[in-house]
């Protein structure tokens, strides 16, 4: 056999056992009369011992000449450690070996394969396959694992059915641009990568399949971040005769079966927060809750004073950052130069200081009398030592720059612990959103979402008033599930197409397939799709999706271990009938 034991697996009770191990070369230390050797695998490590006078000259020799990484199988006894590790599970027992077998040598690999490494983002992505021998990385993958694991055995408890749907689709106009692929037996016709399985899991559900699942990949071809793949992971969830609050107890459920079983954190019923409400406390559709800081508005105690950027704003808006009145002049500069940048857009910003005396100073007090900087400071219920930060300007834009500065102070008062989780819902989305661009409504989640019955009659008067039977599950500013009950109607389904700019002629063609099948007995039906790779990222403490994927897209969209996207062969291009306008160099 190739080995007894992994490299994890040893103890005491092992004393006194002859043993065969395989692995890795970590590291080799020799001190001249003696020589140590980790041996390396996915299990863990454990050390290997050779001494001059007990063991032969030969295996000497032999273990002088291995390298980082050589792949190797050793005979050895288990014997206890005499100066011990408390570092690694093995630290208490070492082997003294009686051969060594190298199965594979090793190249010198380009970085170091340790939990610290030398190596940078790009050269670990084009090894990445020597990368993911670390052990941080591979702990990734485990949490991985045990999520997926975890979600399986949650929705296989309360009856729901996993089922694969197809990755060769029907391109569709709405949502982010489709990956396509050309099919040869169709000539000039192509397949599209789904963007989620909406469609086939609401076709599961006019099929009396009740409750669906799938734990599956999805493509959208947009510009990519931290958080965003060409390529993600869903966990896909649909339901036949429920309500909205059917699926909110559904999902609280699981993400706190999630969070005990994966990470040993009990959660607390899940609030609730509408989106209106999120909008003008956080300026976030999804709001970090971890902390308070929630904004509040001055319009009625700052206009008509004389103070022309006030008194111009469509909003005046601020936070108060608890125990922060003793920052700098420079820190404040600092947090000034931060809401100024082209990404967050505000003109400036205004602060006021509560003193340990209960007075406030302000930035604008050649504007404003103390009586009138008493108000502000009763307004956010501001004690002494406490900082007022406000932003003025156009309603959306001040909201948004105002929610990064309040999550930029969270991060600078140590506010936003990644090992506190603060999950909550949000509900009432408006169904449509206003595109000046197109001059037309688009879906806010997608075209098959429901309105909520008593706003139905709106849709002719005021379809942007509309709020949908949508919600999002959020957990520490991050939106990581969303979902809606959908439209089972035809009538209803075609009246939205009409909404959102679609001739009956392209609603038929798009979507013809799934209003035919609305006729047939649909049930009532919503679900509820979750960020598979978010929730990991968020369970292991990263901002980075990538951490937790085998083999991740750079921003680019490349895969730079493999080489692609990658150009194909003339002879395929004919047979796919396809012909390459010549690239225009950038």
């Amino acid at each position: 056999m190739f080995r007894t034991h992994t490299c994890g697996e040893l103890r005491l009770d092992n004393v006194g056992e002859e043993v065969i191990l395989t692995g890795w070369v970590q590291r080799l230390r020799d001190k001249g009369g003696m020589l140590w050797v980790d041996l390396r695998d996915r299990y863990g490590i454990t050390q290997l011992t050779m001494e001059e006078g007990i063991t032969p000259a030969s295996i000497m020799e032999q273990a002088r000449a291995l390298g980082r990484e050589y792949v190797v199988k050793v005979i050895g006894k288990v014997v206890e450690r005499y100066s011990k590790n408390d570092k690694i599970p093995t630290g208490d027992i070492e082997i003294h070996v009686d051969k060594i077998v190298v199965l594979n040598p090793s190249k010198l690999p380009p970085f170091l394969i340790e939990d610290e490494t030398d190596g940078g983002d790009d050269l670990r992505m084009k090894y990445r396959y020597l990368d993911l021998r670390r052990t941080p990385v591979r702990r990734n993958l485990e949490l991985r694992h045990r999520m997926m694991r975890a979600t399986r055995d949650y929705l296989n408890g309360i009856d729901f059915i996993e089922v694969e749907t197809p990755y060769l689709i029907k391109s569709t106009p709405e949502g982010a641009r489709d990956f396509v692929v050309p099919s040869r037996m169709n000539p000039g016709e192509f397949y599209a990568l789904p963007q989620s399985p909406q469609t086939f899991k609401q076709l599961l559900m006019v099929s009396g399949f009740d409750k669906y699942f799938q734990i599956v990949k999805c493509f959208r071809d947009e510009d990519l971040r931290a958080d965003r793949q060409p390529e993600f992971t869903q966990i896909d969830c649909e339901m036949s005769f429920v309500s909205q609050e059917d699926i909110l107890n559904t999902f609280e459920g699981f993400i706190k079966y999630m969070f005990e079983k994966v990470k040993g954190v009990k959660i607390a019923k899940l609030p609730r927060m509408t989106y209106a409400d999120a909008m003008k406390f956080y300026g976030s559709d999804k709001p970090d809750i971890r902390f308070d800081m929630r904004f509040v508005e001055l319009n009625p105690l700052v206009k008509n004073k004389g103070f022309k950027v006030f008194d111009d704003a469509e909003l005046v808006v601020g936070i108060c950052a608890s125990g922060a009145a003793s920052y700098t002049r420079k820190q404040l500069d600092e947090l000034t130069d931060f809401v100024k940048r082209p990404q967050i857009g505000a003109t400036g910003l205004v602060y006021a200081r509560v003193n340990e005396d209960g007075s406030v100073k302000s930035s604008v007090d050649k504007f404003y009398a103390p009586e009138d900087l008493q108000t502000w400071a009763t307004a956010f219920n501001a004690k002494p030592g406490d900082l007022i930060l406000v932003l003025a300007g156009e309603q959306d834009k001040t909201r948004k720059a105002l929610n990064e500065l309040r999550l930029e102070m969270g991060t600078r008062l140590g506010l936003r612990d990644k090992n506190v989780f603060a999950p909550l819902w949000v509900v009432d989305f408006p169904l449509l959103e206003w595109d000046e661009d197109t001059k037309r409504y688009h879906a806010m989640h997608h075209p098959f979402t429901s309105p909520k019955l008593e706003d139905v009659e709106l849709i002719d008067d005021r379809p942007g008033d509309i709020r949908a039977n949508a919600y999002d599950m959020v957990i520490n500013g991050v939106e990581v599930g969303g979902g809606s009950i959908r439209i089972h109607d035809r009538r209803l389904q075609e009246q939205m197409f009409r909404l959102l700019g679609f001739t009956k002629a392209e609603a038929e063609a798009q979507f013809g397939f799934l209003m035919s099948a609305f006729e047939y007995g649909a049930p009532p039906h919503g679900g509820i799709a979750f960020g598979f790779d978010r929730l990991c990222s968020l369970f292991g403490g990263s901002d980075s999706i990538r951490d937790y994927i085998a083999f991740p897209k750079n921003n680019s969209g490349r895969d730079v271990m493999i080489d692609a996207p990658a150009p194909i062969a003339d002879a395929q291009l004919d047979e796919l009938h396809i012909y390459m306008k010549p690239v225009q160099n950038k």
